[in-house]
C-alpha cells in the first residue's frame, strides 16, 4: 500500500508541533525511568574543548602520537550510541587501538530553527576540525560518521577535502534518487511541505514519520529482534539499552529538516553534484580523499544502492565498500555497525586497518 502524504494545515501547524514537543518530554521521562533500572548511558570520560550554537566538541584522549579521529553522530537523538557500554563502544574500540578520539555532540537548536545544512554540514564540522588541527599542530584527522551524521561529514569533506585524511561512513546514505532505497521513496511520498513553515521539529515526530515510512525497519524488526534476543542475556541487555536510547528525542531546526527532505531526499542534489553549501556547489567529484563505506545488507535506510553510485562518481580511486550481514541484538539494523557484536569482531578490525594504512 502506498504511503499517503500527511496533511498539516498551516493554521494548526504550531499546535501540532507543540503536541510532539510534549511527546519528546514524555519519552525522555520514560528514559529516565529506565536509567533508574540500570539501563542508562555508561560513557567513558571526556573533556569539552570547544562549542558552538548547536554543538560541542568532546575529546576522549588517546596516545600523543596516535592518528586523529573525529566522530560525527547523526543529530537525531543523543550520541552515546557510539559508547553504549564498555564492551560495545566505537569510542573505546578506537581508543584501545591507539587513536586520539574526538566526537561532535549535537545539542538542541535555538528556538528560531534557522540553522540548516550550511551550519550542520559546513560551519560546525569546520570549527571542530579547526580546533583539532590547532591542538595537534596541524595534524589532520580522519572523519567517521553514522547515518545522517555520515552524510553531513561527506558534505563537509566535499567542501574542505584538504583538511582531513579520509572518511569512514557507517550506514550513511549519499544517493537519494528514485529507488535508491525503499525508505527514501516512502519518506518523499509521506513528508508534508509544511515542514518549511516549522521553526523546530520535534524528535518524536521524526521518529513517527520514520516508522510510518518504513515500519519493517523501525517497528517489526525491533519486535523480532527483541524476541530473538530473549535466549541470550548479553544480547537482550544490548537490545534493552538500545530501546532506552531510542527514547532520547532531540529537536532539529525546521530549516535543516526542510533542506534534508527537499535538497537531499527529493532532489538528490549531493549525488547529482548540484548541492550548494556556503555558496559552493559540491558533489561526488569534490571529495578528493580516501573513503570507506560500511553497509549493512539488512538496512533499508542506507542500502548499497544509496552508497555505491556516489563512490562510482568520485574522482579518487581509493574507495572501498564493506558489506556485513544483519545480526541479533542491535534493535535496528541501521545501528548494526555501532552496536553489533559481530560487527566489532569482523568489521571494526578492517576499519582500523584501513585507517592505519592511511595514517
Amino acid at each position: 500500500m502506498n504511503a499517503q502524504p500527511l496533511s498539516i494545515p498551516a493554521v494548526v501547524n504550531e499546535l501540532f508541533m507543540a503536541r510532539f514537543s510534549m511527546t519528546d518530554k514524555l519519552r525522555r521521562a520514560q528514559g529516565d525511568t529506565l536509567d533508574a533500572l540500570g539501563l542508562g548511558p555508561r560513557e567513558c570520560p571526556f573533556q569539552l574543548i570547544s562549542s558552538g550554537p548547536h554543538w560541542r566538541l568532546r575529546a576522549y584522549g588517546g596516545p600523543d602520537a596516535g592518528p586523529l579521529l573525529l566522530m560525527v553522530p547523526a543529530p537525531i537523538k543523543r550520541p552515546y550510541i557510539w559508547d553504549l557500554t564498555p564492551s560495545i563502544s566505537a569510542v573505546r574500540y578506537c581508543l584501545h587501538h591507539g587513536f586520539r578520539v574526538h566526537l561532535l555532540e549535537w545539542i538542541p537548536p535555538a528556538s528560531d530553527g534557522l540553522a540548516g545544512l550550511d551550519a550542520y554540514g559546513g560551519r560546525a564540522i569546520a570549527a571542530c576540525v579547526a580546533t583539532i588541527l590547532k591542538q595537534a599542530d596541524g595534524a589532520r584527522p580522519f572523519l567517521m560518521g553514522h547515518s545522517l551524521g555520515g552524510t553531513l561529514a561527506a558534505i563537509y569533506c566535499a567542501l574542505e577535502p584538504r583538511s582531513v585524511k579520509g572518511l569512514v561512513l557507517l550506514g550513511a546514505p549519499l544517493c537519494f534518487g528514485r529507488a535508491s532505497s525503499r525508505f527514501r521513496d516512502a519518506l518523499v511520498a509521506l513528508v508534508p511541505e509544511e515542514f518549511s513553515q516549522t521553526k523546530v521539529v520535534a524528535g518524536s515526530l521524526l521518529s513517527l514519520i520514520s516508522a510510518v515510512a518504513s515500519p519493517n525497519t523501525f517497528v517489526w524488526s525491533r519486535w523480532m529482534d527483541a524476541a530473538l534476543s530473549l535466549a541470550d542475556h548479553a544480547t537482550l541487555d544490548t537490545h534493552a539499552r538500545i530501546e532506552r536510547w531510542t527514547l532520547d528525542e532531540v529537536m532539529l531546526p525546521g530549516k535543516l529538516v526542510n533542506q534534508i527532505v527537499h535538497w537531499l531526499y527529493r532532489e538528490d542534489r549531493f549525488c547529482r553534484g548540484i548541492l550548494t553549501i556556503l555558496d559552493r556547489t559540491v558533489g561526488p567529484a569534490s571529495i578528493e580523499i580516501p573513503m570507506l563505506a560500511i553497509v549493512n545488507v539488512a538496512d533499508d535506510v542506507a542500502p548499497l544502492t544509496s552508497v555505491a553510485p556516489f563512490l562510482d562518481k568520485m574522482s579518487v580511486k581509493d574507495t572501498r565498500i564493506i558489506e556485513h550481514p544483519g545480526e541479533i541484538g542491535v534493535g535496528l539494523p541501521h545501528l548494526g555497525a555501532l552496536v553489533g557484536r559481530a560487527a566489532y569482531a569482523r568489521v571494526w578490525p578492517q576499519i582500523v586497518a584501513w585507517l592505519k594504512a592511511r595514517s
